[in-house]
């Protein structure tokens, strides 16, 4: 298949070949220059070939004796003083947390090294000599493919792990590297401190024997001459690199006190432009990365431990970080940045307890069931991990927004990581760090292991938009990171979870009984309702379906009995290659409109899974429904399921008088399968009656519509309106409905304006008022509309098609007056939606 794609508008390529052999642990060691904007230094892959893919089920005795908490403690290794073989490679003082970055300063020789196969270069990886389909091409070599973007590779070569003194204490085969790796690989989890240790040793060993490489606009290719499959190939390679400025992974800019940054933001091609890795999701890894970076930058990434700075040598700091849980390459993180810790002013005895992070004995640990997923320090093995409400957590943002935080956001941590485990139970991980990130961010926040990128724009007016979109991030710890999509097309299972969870977790922060609860809720799914409508009208169909369609439909029987087997159902639903992308014999295959802007502004996922879910929930009943979401999630956490996994385990928990013609094929066919707006939602929305908090907005949007007929002149005996106070989801709701007003005049909107003190309101308010204002030319709060295309840029993009749409001079001279100050600091991915608008 030709691959030479739009890089913005279509299918994203995978190209690893995971199914002949899989990245099981990254170690990174890099450098952030901030003058350059390139972050530059090795990346070690410790590798497993296919033969050995096994899954690890261990016994309750033998499964996670610890805890990643233990992790809070885990000590730089000491330096493996290996003898230097190879000067270009290794300084004279090999430390891990010192260790030189290979080629710094360097010329980049990427094109003119003798190592690097470019007699047939080309744009394709088809198009290559070596194939990447198969794993074993008779004379041929074997080839590794990695998936790499915008990245400038220096070197390749084989790790002589051989070298690394003590390394015979846990193999039996100390002079056969790969067997070396493989037994290092497989060491118990009860020995993940040691494993640790070992992998930073070995990623400092010495080369021995550089690899032939050859990259494309979307892989990294690399053999080894004479190794001819998966299991000759070098387990162990390091990667010698370096970013691009431009490079899609990372955005370079400035945080809100103007001082530089750089984070990784959500991007399509995830993280391939910040390291060669295997982006297919069941490329399930490790990792460890230090960091150095001036000591004026904290660094964050996704990992366990707390990380300190340490000081190397004048102006230079380092950081660790490790993860011990396996997971896709593509939610790990990383921000470098002059970020503040923000520390509450008091700290309560309460919390102290709530957060104490627990010393990890063998007493701590209780059988609680196998668990399903492949071997490591399990929290859900942890009696103390267990029973933690509240996970130790650090807030950081930019110094100018430290009152904002102190205020609007950090009182809001502890309640909703309380009510997250009230729910769902254990914490999958042990801790968490929380970021304003810069005003350029695309989203309002972003979930990745230990860490959620929050906007600026959750900061502003009551606590409630940042309440629950910490809620909507907390919940993807659960879904979305401890139990993951195995098929990316299936972005509800992620999404939907986190948007129908995010208003339970919220209902239970705010302490509110159940039936204030009840009425939030509605009211919410109220709002969803009126935004999936308006979407479904607007966006493509085949951008509208929740999962892909099945192949062959004639695999299917009537009536598919709730309790036939999984094997059954795996055969009867399968998704159709030919929608998600063909995968390939090696594990390569396309992600469909992985790479089109507009998609990731669509909400259609989101939508629709949290409608399916919450249909779910109300047909078996709250009680029952979350008994059984604490079950799933200890039954699937550290694995990745697709739709069936959990509509098959739901259904065979309910009751067969419960079930009321509820089956997996019918579920598929109204709420997965297709497009638009689904049948039994479009009942329930005819059938139902408007919630207590909608019925006092309709009766206040009554009183609008008659201010607005009002003459400039009334009569005095006219009584004049007065106007209940409206919660914030209820004013998003009444600023809907004037939406729908042919006209309003201008003393309607400055009464509007005055009466809800509306630009001091939450972003999602904010954001209806603009609109209002845009749709009625409403002249003189067109600086409400600047500012907030400025400071709130995860929500303002099609703000600037309304300014185009009314062909209004003044509007359209402001929507390009803005995106002149903001597109140079602008996400890449907004700045091409928003310029097809303006030009």
């Amino acid at each position: 298949m030709a691959l030479q794609l739009d890089p913005s508008r279509d299918d994203l390529p995978l190209m690893a070949n995971t199914s002949h052999i899989l990245v099981k642990h990254y170690v990174l060691d890099l450098d952030v220059d901030f003058e350059s904007q390139i972050i530059e230094g090795t990346i070690v892959l410790f590798l497993e070939s296919g033969n050995r893919f096994k899954k690890q089920r261990s016994s309750p005795e033998e499964t996670c004796r610890s805890a990643s908490n233990e992790a809070c403690r885990f000590r730089t290794p000491e330096p493996c003083h290996i003898p230097v073989t190879n000067t270009r490679t290794f300084s004279s003082k090999v430390g891990y947390n010192d260790f030189v970055i290979c080629g710094k300063g360097e010329k980049d020789t990427s094109g003119k090294d003798g190592n690097h196969d470019n007699q047939e270069q080309a744009s394709g990886i088809s198009s290559s000599k070596y194939r990447c389909d198969t794993g074993n091409h008779g004379s041929e070599d074997f080839l590794l493919v990695l998936d790499c973007c915008d990245l400038s590779v220096l070197k390749v070569e084989e790790v002589d792990v051989a070298a690394v003194p003590g390394i015979e204490k846990f193999t039996r085969s100390p002079k056969l590297r790969n067997q070396i790796v493989h037994e290092l690989v497989a060491l118990p989890a009860d020995r993940w401190r040691e494993q640790l240790d070992y992998y930073a040793c070995c990623s400092q060993a010495p080369g021995c024997g550089e690899l032939l490489f050859d990259i494309d606009t979307w892989s990294l290719q690399i053999r080894k001459t004479g190794a001819q499959t998966a299991t000759d190939f070098p387990h162990a390679i390091r990667i010698r690199y370096r970013t691009q400025p431009q490079g899609r992974s990372v955005t370079w800019t400035s945080d809100q006190s103007g001082r530089p940054c750089v984070y990784t933001m959500g991007s399509p091609i995830n993280n391939r432009a910040l390291f060669p890795c295997q982006e297919p999701p069941v490329a399930m890894s490790t990792w460890q990365a230090t960091v150095r970076a001036a000591a004026s930058f904290v660094v964050l990434t996704s990992g366990e431990n707390s990380a300190k700075p340490t000081q190397l040598r004048e102006g230079c700091s380092s950081w660790h970080y490790y993860v011990t849980m396996p997971m896709p390459a593509s939610t790990f993180t990383i921000a470098v940045g002059s970020w503040t810790e923000m520390k509450p002013e008091i700290c309560s005895s309460d919390d102290l307890a709530a957060e104490t992070s627990f010393s990890p004995s063998e007493a701590a640990f209780r059988n609680v069931g196998v668990c399903g997923h492949v071997e490591y320090p399990c929290r859900f093995q942890n009696a103390s991990a267990t029973t933690q409400e509240v996970i130790p957590h650090r807030l950081f943002a930019p110094g100018c927004l430290q009152g904002a935080c102190q205020e609007a956001l950090l009182p809001l941590i502890p309640p909703c990581l309380s009510a997250a485990h009230s729910v769902l139970g254990t914490h999958p991980f042990s801790r968490l760090d929380v970021l304003i990130v810069p005003a350029s961010f695309p989203s309002l926040g972003m979930a990745s292991p230990h860490i959620v990128f929050l906007s600026q724009s959750v900061l502003t007016g009551m606590s409630h938009l940042c309440g629950t979109r910490l809620c909507h991030e907390i919940a993807h710890a659960w879904f979305g990171l401890a139990i993951g999509a195995r098929d990316w097309t299936e972005e509800w299972l992620s999404e939907g979870f986190a948007t129908h969870l995010e208003d339970i977790f919220w209902a239970k922060a705010q302490q509110l009984a159940p039936h204030e609860a009840q009425e939030q809720q509605e009211l919410r799914a109220c709002l969803r309702w009126r935004r999936l409508r308006d979407e479904v009208r607007s966006s493509p169909e085949e951008m509208q379906v929740l999962r892909s369609m099945v192949e062959e439909k004639k695999d299917r029987k009537e009536g598919l009995d709730v309790c036939s087997s999984l094997e059954v159902l795996a055969t009867a639903i399968r998704p159709n290659k030919e929608k998600t992308g063909h995968v390939s014999d090696s594990g390569s295959s396309v992600i469909k409109h992985g790479l089109n802007p507009e998609k990731v502004f669509m909400q259609v996922h989101y939508l629709k899974g949290y409608f399916l879910l919450r249909f779910l929930a109300k047909r078996l009943g709250d009680d029952t429904y979350f008994s059984f979401l604490r079950k799933f999630v200890h039954t699937f956490h550290g694995q990745l399921i697709l739709s069936q996994d959990f509509l098959q385990m739901l259904l065979e928990a309910i009751p067969e008088e419960k079930r009321l013609e509820l089956s997996v094929e019918n579920i598929f066919q109204d709420w997965l399968e297709s497009s638009g707006i689904p049948q039994p939602l479009q009942r329930e929305r005819q059938a139902g009656e408007e919630c207590g908090l909608a019925r006092q907005v309709s009766a206040e949007v009554e009183k609008w519509v008659r201010v607005n007929r009002r003459p400039r002149k009334r009569k005095r005996r006219e009584t004049e309106e007065v106007f209940a106070k409206l919660l914030p989801d209820q004013l998003l709701l009444l600023l809907e409905h004037l939406l729908e007003q042919t006209t309003l005049n201008p003393r309607t909107l400055q009464r509007l304006e005055r009466t809800y003190h509306l630009p001091e309101q939450d972003a999602e308010v904010r954001h209806r008022w603009c609109e209002l204002v845009v749709k009625h030319k409403y002249k003189k709060a067109y600086g409400h509309v600047e500012r907030f295309l400025q400071e709130d840029q995860a929500m303002g993009i099609y703000l600037y098609g309304e300014l185009m749409v009314n062909e209004d001079a003044r509007q359209q001279q402001l929507a390009r007056k803005c995106f002149e100050l903001s597109k140079e600091q602008m996400d890449r991915s907004s700045a091409e939606v928003v310029a097809e608008m303006l030009f």
